[in-house]
């Protein structure tokens, strides 16, 4: 009996189905993207890689709105790398010759109220990011070595220290880091009703000469004795809305540099709601404090509602920290969102409440800066101090600032000027 032959069935090839085709040199070109997105100063590490790779193979990789939001999943950890990542995405994945087209690409950006257009912060370091190459290894004989005259040094550093923090590449981000975090920065003092012994100046201390009277047989040695001086407290109340996101980084790291001296200083943020991170900004290790100070605030680079925070700021905390002289640093650019705001009343009421408040604003990097800005207006005639803060020099300025000798009719030299220049924008309206 012949056994029957077998049915051979030929099948169709399985399709694949949408969103399923991978490129052959995918996982090769999202390992150079994550390494760009390392050398532009964003912490991601070879775990990134696996995780990206691993993500893409679940979505459509025809849909850029999905593979931008699959990557930023895995690679975007903090909030002030959301713009690095945005910008170093639509660049990357935009075009295959990129690499030779990068000197002409410059993305667009919206000017606000009383802000000047700009390059946007971080696209100089994606530049170089992504044209950035490892230098070729060479041997050089002992003889050969060149060396390097250092006699212009001061000029380098006088110049990176006035640099714009929004200029910089990812090396002086962390080389202006490491010099934040080695300022040295002085307390403001107030006197207090505590004195110590001094030499030869102050007050008869008629307690101290009577104790050495008896130790000296009834020497009549006078003792003179001055205040002790007490650090003020400090608050620091800083907007990291949307307008202030390119140094919102640099100024947590500032804030956390005033906290590591000795004294009381109470850190508060704010963009559409008041949020305190005094306790986060104790830690030793700065990049751990903001890595907990980014996980608390949930309103990085959003709007602006400065009238609300600061009367949130009066009604809960003013009790609480402006005690014994304290001192305010307000840190904002002034450009309220709030339409229907009543931010002098609250502005007033915080000033009245504090020693002295010192308005810092990035804005004042700006030659041409008017105080045109409805929320600047209503700020600026409240203020002991009116001072710019977006580089190392500005910096080393505020200290100056704090270490004055806080008298009773103090004003910081450069208010007049701004509250004349004030009052010619009122009149031209």
């Amino acid at each position: 009996m012949t056994p029957p032959q077998a049915t051979v069935i030929d099948f169709p090839p399985p399709q694949p189905r949408r969103g399923t085709w991978r490129g052959m040199k995918l996982a090769e070109n999202i390992t150079h993207f994550v390494r760009t997105l390392r050398r532009a100063g964003m912490n991601v590490g070879p775990a990134a890689v696996l995780d990206c790779v691993e993500v893409s193979r679940e979505i459509d990789l025809g849909n850029r709105a999905e593979f931008y939001h699959a990557l930023a999943s895995c690679l975007v950890k903090r909030p002030e790398d959301r713009l690095l990542f945005d910008q170093a995405f639509h660049i990357f994945w935009r075009n295959p010759r990129l690499m030779e087209k990068m000197r002409d690409l410059l993305l667009p950006t919206l000017a606000r109220d009383g802000e000047p257009e700009e390059t946007p912060p971080t696209a100089r370091r994606v530049d170089e990011a992504l044209r950035a190459e490892p230098p070729p290894a060479t041997d050089i004989e002992e003889s050969e070595r060149v060396e390097i005259d250092m006699s212009m040094t001061s000029s380098v550093d006088e110049h990176f220290r006035g640099m714009d923090f929004q200029q910089m590449s990812a090396a002086e981000i962390a080389e202006a880091e490491r010099a934040i975090d080695a300022m040295r920065l002085p307390l403001p003092q107030r006197p207090s009703r505590r004195f110590h012994p001094h030499a030869n100046r102050g007050r008869l201390s008629f307690r101290q000469t009577l104790r050495r009277m008896t130790r000296n047989g009834g020497l009549a040695l006078p003792i003179h004795e001055t205040p002790r001086p007490r650090p003020r407290p400090l608050v620091v109340i800083c907007d990291i809305s949307g307008s202030m996101e390119r140094y919102s980084r640099m100024l947590l790291r500032f804030t956390h540099a005033l906290t590591r001296r000795r004294g009381i200083v109470h850190s508060f943020l704010f963009g559409t709601r008041l949020t305190n991170i005094s306790r986060q900004m104790r830690g030793r290790d700065p990049d751990a404090a903001l890595r907990n100070v980014s996980s608390l605030v949930d309103d990085w680079s959003g709007g602006t509602r400065i009238s609300s925070a600061i009367a949130t700021f009066n009604r809960d905390w003013s009790r609480r920290v402006l005690g014994q002289g304290a001192l305010v640093l307000l840190i904002t650019d002034g450009l309220d969102r709030d339409s229907d705001s009543n931010l002098a009343f609250e502005i007033e009421r915080l000033h009245k409440s504090c020693a002295r408040l010192i308005w810092l604003n990035p804005l004042l990097r700006f030659d041409g800066f008017e105080p045109r800005s409805a929320g600047i207006q209503q700020i600026l005639p409240h203020v002991d101090a009116f001072v710019p803060i977006h580089s190392l020099s500005s910096m080393d300025d505020l200290a100056g600032v704090l270490g004055t000798d806080l008298l009773a009719s103090w004003l910081h030299r450069d208010l007049d000027g701004w509250r004349d220049r004030l009052r010619a924008v009122q009149a031209e309206a």
